[in-house]
């Protein structure tokens, strides 16, 4: 059962009040460990909000942090965790006030600033947003970093002209975290889905969330070297990338869109000017790490509403943050299916 955060316990002095975090530390010899610490609030970056973290979600992008990758988070001792949602305990900033409850996801967080892998984090309150009063919680951290992406996919592709009735939309590594939420929010908007996927135990799963049609990942990655395909889909999301991106493109009907917002296959892409000049295909590109605050704000609002995923509890495993080390090893083994979710 989702956990329910107690009524906070406000210190005459915050700043003193010890708190859990999962800490990574760089030894002398280049390696990291990995462990629940005790912290005090005053530890914490400068920032005008004070959050008292109810739930957090494990990202790849998380994994990458908490095993020393520079290029996700340069300095440690450091704290992973690039979605939190909680409860606003202090607030400096006449737009957020104690006792609110609010989503914290992208921008900085968990990177180079203590992420939500901790009972409390300090941030700016540009990087927040109000809750929306018909998502929980636990729901907006399913949801989280991952289903953010797959949903600014689809308000940009809707943008672009794309329509349900246009035709199926193709979903790439349908079994991960962006893949899970886009299959079950594309199928809430009224699209038919066709999930590809290199996991076959996974298709009753996805066929749960919505998909129409299960493939395996072969059926989304053409090594023919043509530089157009029989069209099969209206639409595309691709969690992959390289050659899986291009296939997508390929296979596209006329005058669709394909979002790219992932690279688990390979950042390149070997591809013609077929697709665009021929049948008129649009190709955008994912950013929800710095994505607009007013947009942001839109599409959380859209997922909390229309676009909100059925089944959100048969996405998510449930774990503590003294639970969570072992997950992080899995995600980077690509052995999680879904989203794992920490309460505090």
């Amino acid at each position: 059962m989702p956990y329910i955060c107690p009524p906070i316990n406000h210190h005459k002095n915050m700043q003193e009040t010890y708190f859990k975090a999962l800490r990574v530390q760089e030894s002398t010899d280049k390696t990291f460990t990995r462990k629940v610490e005790q912290r005090q609030i005053k530890d914490l970056p400068d920032g005008e909000l004070l959050v008292n973290v109810s739930y957090a979600a494990l990202n790849y992008k998380d994994a990458l942090s908490a095993i020393g990758n520079k290029g996700v988070s340069r300095h440690y001792p450091h704290t992973p965790g690039i979605d939190a949602a909680g409860i606003v305990a202090e607030s400096t900033n006449e737009n957020f006030k104690a006792g609110e409850e609010v989503i914290v996801t992208s921008y900085d967080l968990g990177m180079n600033t203590d992420g939500g892998f901790a009972e409390y984090i300090r941030v700016p309150a540009a990087w927040v947003v109000k809750k929306p009063a018909s998502l929980s919680l636990y729901e907006s951290m399913v949801i989280g970093t991952a289903g953010f992406t797959a949903a600014l996919a689809l308000y940009k592709m809707e943008k672009m002209g794309q329509q349900s009735a246009m035709g199926s939309v193709l979903v790439t590594g349908a079994s991960g975290g962006v893949g899970s939420l886009a299959v079950a929010i594309l199928s809430k908007a009224g699209y038919e889905v066709i999930a590809s996927t290199g996991k076959t135990e996974a298709h009753k799963y996805l066929s749960r969330l919505g998909a129409r049609q299960c493939v395996d990942r072969a059926f989304a990655n053409d090594d023919s070297r043509r530089p157009l395909l029989k069209p099969q889909w209206a639409a595309a999301i691709d969690t992959v990338g390289g050659n899986t991106l291009v296939t997508a493109l390929k296979a596209c009907k006329r005058a669709g869109t394909v979002a790219s917002c992932g690279l688990v296959g390979s950042p390149k892409i070997e591809a013609t000017v077929f697709p665009f000049i021929i049948n008129g295909v649009n190709l955008i590109g994912v950013d929800s790490a710095n994505c607009e605050m007013n947009i942001r704000q839109q599409v959380w609002d859209q997922l909390a509403q229309d676009w909100k995923p059925e089944h959100l509890s048969s996405i998510a495993t449930d774990c503590s943050l003294e639970e969570l080390d072992p997950y992080i090893d899995q995600i980077l083994a690509g052995k999680v299916r879904g989203r794992v979710i920490v309460g505090m």
